[in-house]
């Protein structure tokens, strides 16, 4: 059975980043856009960073044009976006296709473990977002309408595990 670990992608720079290199870490794996009536979220999503990080949780960002183009900006001008706008200090990752035949195989995987309402598994909408837990298997999947904040109960249990 594959973990979230298993999987590879670009950070904002266009660099390699191996997830295993977060093993035995809880993430929050959230699809953005910076032109979104959810990218005020950004500001929650931060905010868990800056709570929960020293305790083990990793907050990943998947830049996402697919809803609305709403992110057509380059992998610079997103990062420059989020780091001047939100002061976004957790790991952006190189913009993605969350659904279709070119989603990004973590997206694949992430749907596959964890479907929507009604069994559908598509991303819906920007600022989707899914928790890992430490042994790298998705524990649960928040709509875009779920805020940053209202996730802190589950990261909790997800520290604890």
């Amino acid at each position: 059975m594959a973990t979230v670990y298993d999987f590879e992608a670009l950070d904002i720079a266009g660099r390699p980043v191996a997830l295993a290199q977060f093993k035995g870490r809880p993430l929050l794996i959230v699809n953005t856009a910076s032109a979104c009536g959810f990218t005020p979220q950004f500001a929650g999503l931060e905010q868990l960073h800056q709570t929960y990080g020293a305790r083990g949780l990793v907050v990943l960002g998947f830049p996402c044009n697919q809803f609305g183009r709403q992110d057509p900006g380059s992998n610079d001008e997103i990062g420059a976006f989020c780091q001047k706008n939100y002061g976004v200090s957790f790991p952006m990752m190189a913009k993605i296709d969350v659904n279709g035949d070119g989603a990004h195989p973590l997206y694949q995987w992430l749907t596959r473990e964890a479907p929507g309402l009604l069994g559908t598994k598509a991303i819906k909408w920007n600022f989707t977002k899914f928790l890992v837990g430490r042994d790298g298997q998705v524990r649960k999947r928040y709509a875009p309408t779920d805020k940053p904040e209202s996730l802190g109960q589950d990261i909790e249990a997800a520290l604890a595990a």
